[in-house]
């Protein structure tokens, strides 16, 4: 796979992902919420932190996730060149790309959106605000995709949790964080295809 065309796939990727949460971001208030079908709701959230609304304490933990983020994509998109540049497995190249972009999309939001919206707290946020509601590097992600497949009450013989509520699958999440999940699956169930080892007659021969 050609770098021109793991480029196109990142692109695209992300205009996918930067439309939707700019979508949501200029058209709902947090917390508000569409219900697609009893088991796919859009939810407007914000996410702080990291996966699963992790966040590093401190008055600084923001700015070293995003300085972290930004690390890290740099990492991503070296391993994804180097990778082509060696003519890497397809499988491989795709499943970085899918990872990259997926980074890359959240970080955008961490690094500008604080500064490119307004608060979204009880109101709609307006794009390239007067008033943004942060600086740049201090973002806020912007997630949306929510699967609540089944929602009830726990049977009370379950040993800790029995009779609390209970929502599967909680998290609420975006674009980007499916591209990222689908390019480590990928990676994990085709690992073979992936990293494609020395056939035996080059083995032999080094040894």
């Amino acid at each position: 796979m050609s770098l021109k065309k793991s480029g196109l796939l990142i692109i695209l990727i992300l205009l996918i992902d930067q439309i939707s949460k700019i979508y949501i971001k200029t058209n709902f208030m947090l917390g508000e919420q569409v219900k697609v079908f009893e088991w796919f709701r859009i939810l407007f959230v914000e996410n702080e932190g990291m996966a699963w609304g992790a966040r590093i304490p401190g008055e600084y933990g923001k700015l070293i996730l995003t300085l972290f983020r930004l690390i890290a994509i740099v990492g991503i998109g070296y391993w994804l060149w180097d990778t082509i540049k060696k003519k890497g497995s397809k499988m491989l190249i795709v499943s970085i790309s899918l990872i990259f972009a997926g980074a890359l999309g959240n970080i955008i939001d961490s690094v500008f959106y604080g500064v490119l919206f307004n608060d979204s707290h009880r109101q709609v946020a307006s794009f390239l605000s007067d008033e943004p509601y942060g600086t740049l590097l201090h973002g806020k992600v912007v997630d949306m995709l929510y699967f609540p497949l089944w929602e009830g009450y726990l049977p009370e013989w379950i040993p800790v949790w029995g009779g609390e509520y209970f929502t599967f699958f909680e998290p609420v999440f975006n674009i980007a964080d499916s591209s990222i999940t689908i390019g480590f699956v990928m990676m994990i169930l085709f690992n073979r295809q992936a990293f494609k080892k020395e056939n035996k007659a080059e083995v032999q021969t080094e040894i």
